[in-house]
């Protein structure tokens, strides 16, 4: 029992679930815990809702079916998606993974900083830059010139 496009090696098929040999999912693989959960928790679940009297019993059979039903469309879904990526073209491919590479390389830093946060700068610029302000005086904000003669005010001769 060959396929195509079986994703499963035919040695393995006789050891996988019941429940997804039944089904004949090729590209879905599910473990033994989770077609337990699909069909077990199904009908119990239907069980449970129909003993509430919240449903019908014909929830036992629906129900399980249902999930079975979305299970297999899941198959069918990555069967599709599978195929559509096998028909992309190598160069198509090729262009991919080269956009998706990432960029490493180098930035140009000059070898002196100019200015320094807060308006401080370097012994021996050249270029005068505003006084700084420190944040935690009373009755000034963090914001420069918030206020009209703020920079009138902003001077302090112990900073270069």
């Amino acid at each position: 029992m060959t396929r195509a496009w079986s994703t499963v090696p035919t040695d393995e098929e006789r050891y996988r679930p019941l429940y997804a040999r039944v089904l004949g999912l090729r590209f879905v693989n599910p473990g033994g815990v989770l077609c337990f959960v699909f069909f077990e928790g199904a009908v119990a679940l239907a069980v449970l809702l129909a003993l509430a009297e919240l449903v019908s019993w014909w929830a036992v059979l629906v129900l399980p079916t249902a999930v079975a039903a979305m299970v297999k469309l899941n198959d069918v879904v990555a069967a599709v998606v599978i195929r559509t990526a096998a028909q992309v073209p190598e160069q198509e491919r090729d262009r991919f993974r080269r956009q998706m590479e990432p960029v490493v390389g180098r930035a140009r830093v000059p070898t002196t900083a100019r200015a320094l946060p807060g308006g401080l700068t370097l012994a021996g610029d050249p270029r005068p830059t505003r006084a700084a302000v420190s944040c935690h005086q009373p009755g000034r904000s963090a914001l420069p010139f918030d206020r009209p003669d703020e920079g009138a005010r902003r001077t302090d001769p112990g900073i270069t």
